[in-house]
């Protein structure tokens, strides 16, 4: 992953809970991004860099994320108090994801059709990270030239939230899969399991959360930030090996849509 360093901080994006903001940074490029000071703190970035690094290792639709170096200086000349203290609660590094001009937000209401692979690649996904957020109430899904991008995956790797217990949790079924916005869409999702497991081998697992800077690895019983991620590649490992169990989840709730 690319580390830009944040000059301009250009909006908020208040409909986040988090305020993510859109930034311009030294490449001249402008970002979405995610700030570790947020209530949700950095577990929220840690699933944003592993749930779309290996969305994007699994060849979905999904932004370039970089990290992004912020001057807590930045906020300086900000009016808005809330977002003042944001800032200064997150100097350093943070994540972001190319931002997507002129981009729409995915309608499930009006939409009739949608790739059937696609679909149930993405929902394989979904439901290997965990994610509780992409639901017609909040797809999570921009619609850029024509074509669907995945966004927004902070609400992933919800075992991470309560470290006990998490290698019994890895290998469970997802029960939340059953409201994702792409399912009525999806062909059958075990036609997509072997060939999605296996652009995920042990050695790309552990090169995405390696990514993970050490500053965001707090607030778990571990010794070390290397048993730290050493746990997280475990609990994916363990996760995609039983992948049997969420992916028939995930086509039993098929039919009843």
């Amino acid at each position: 992953m690319r580390t830009v360093r944040a000059t301009r901080y250009v909006t908020p994006l208040r409909e986040g809970g988090s305020l993510p903001a859109i930034v311009e940074a030294d490449d001249d490029g402008l970002y979405v991004v995610k700030f570790r000071g947020a209530g949700q703190g950095p577990k929220a970035l840690i699933a944003e860099l592993i749930g779309g690094e290996a969305g994007r290792a699994l060849g979905l639709p999904i932004p370039e994320l970089v990290f992004v170096d912020l001057d807590t200086a930045l906020g300086r000349n900000e009016p808005d108090t809330e977002i003042q203290e944001l800032i200064t609660r997150s100097g350093g590094l943070n994540i972001a994801s190319d931002f997507l001009p002129g981009s729409l937000g995915f309608d499930p209401v009006t939409t009739k059709t949608f790739d059937p692979v696609l679909a149930a690649r993405a929902v394989w996904f979904d439901a290997f990270i965990t994610n509780v957020d992409r639901t017609a109430r909040n797809p999570n899904i921009l619609v850029w030239h024509r074509e669907p991008w995945l966004i927004d995956h902070g609400a992933s790797l919800i075992f991470h939230h309560t470290w006990e217990g998490y290698r019994e949790k890895a290998p469970s079924p997802f029960a939340a899969i059953a409201s994702h916005v792409l399912l009525r869409f999806a062909g059958p999702i075990a036609a997509v399991d072997a060939g999605m497991r296996g652009l995920l081998p042990p050695d790309v697992l552990a090169e995405i959360v390696a990514l993970v800077p050490e500053s965001w690895l707090v607030d778990a019983p571990f010794a070390s930030p290397g048993e730290h991620r050493e746990a997280y590649v475990t609990y994916l490992q363990t996760r995609l090996d039983a992948s049997s169990a969420f992916v028939e989840e995930a086509d039993r709730a098929r039919p009843r849509l």
